[in-house]
């Protein structure tokens, strides 16, 4: 932890807990006191941005109810690491699943936190090549609560870095090459995705379902037990019957079997059928 002498700004524990309490009352993220220095680093560029003098005057700032403010607040704290075809154990399950189920008509995917959208265009590429198809019968609802990172999602313009880590014959099916070196996800996987804000924790979620899959991955790992059971209480009535939910490879929901099953490794099903969902996946 730095000490105070090596800091820009005063930021004493009174302010950690006031940033811990609002952060997890709006979003359920529990920060552990392990994240101070990391607050501190991700909240003093907000301070230099509004040219404020102390981390007191910046939390007054919130306080008063600066609604954009917030949301940059919010994003500061919000992880997003990701990468294409990360856990790539859960692909090829999913493109089974998808093959199965594709008398059943339109296909419904979540992506519950998108982040900047590699994890949804992965889902959408695995569903034009389970399908065979370049517009599969597949929708996919992509929601992240941070703003920043979904505007990145929706031009799915990426580097050659992170793109070319795929095989050359996918790059080139599903990636146009532009002039700066950059690749931008083909138009037909642009069509496939809806992105959309969403808070995991708030009250009235803008999906209803029913899902045939919902991804949820490496994010229940930034909340505490009961907003964990919570958020898992209300995916189960939003899957079908036969759904999975994709969880990341650090997390287990067996304090949710009432709701959740073990199907394959960090894939689970429905522990019971639930009741019908509403059927418009994108309502508001």
């Amino acid at each position: 932890m730095l000490n105070a002498s090596q800091r820009e700004f005063v930021f004493t524990e009174q302010d950690f807990e006031k940033v811990r309490k609002m952060i997890y009352n709006y979003a359920g993220i529990a920060l552990t006191p392990a994240k101070h220095d990391m607050v501190y680093g991700r909240l003093a560029k907000r301070l230099r941005a509004l040219g404020l003098r102390s981390f007191n005057e910046y939390l007054a700032v919130l306080e008063r109810g600066d609604s954009k403010e917030f949301e940059l607040f919010t994003n500061s704290l919000t992880t997003n690491l990701t990468s294409f075809f990360r856990e790539s154990h859960h692909f090829p399950m999913l493109a089974e699943h998808l093959k199965a189920n594709r008398s059943a008509g339109v296909l419904n995917v979540w992506c519950s936190a998108s982040s900047t959208g590699e994890e949804p265009y992965s889902i959408a590429i695995t569903a034009c090549e389970a399908l065979d198809s370049l517009r599969p019968p597949v929708k996919i609802i992509a929601t992240d609560l941070d703003t920043n990172v979904l505007e990145t999602a929706k031009r799915g313009i990426y580097n050659g870095d992170e793109v070319e880590k795929m095989d050359s014959a996918r790059v080139r099916r599903f990636f146009d090459r532009l002039p700066d070196g950059n690749y931008q996800a083909k138009q037909e996987l642009r069509d496939m995705i809806v992105f959309r804000k969403l808070n995991l924790v708030e009250t009235n979620w803008s999906v209803r379902g029913p899902f045939d899959a919902i991804f949820c991955r490496n994010v229940m790992i930034y909340f505490d037990k009961p907003t964990q059971l919570n958020i898992l209480r209300r995916f189960a009535p939003l899957l079908k019957n036969n759904g999975l939910l994709f969880v990341g490879h650090s997390e287990n929901l067996y304090h949710a079997a009432e709701y959740f099953k073990l199907r394959s490794k960090t894939v689970y099903e429905l522990s019971k059928p639930a009741a019908a969902a509403p059927t418009n996946p994108y309502a508001r």
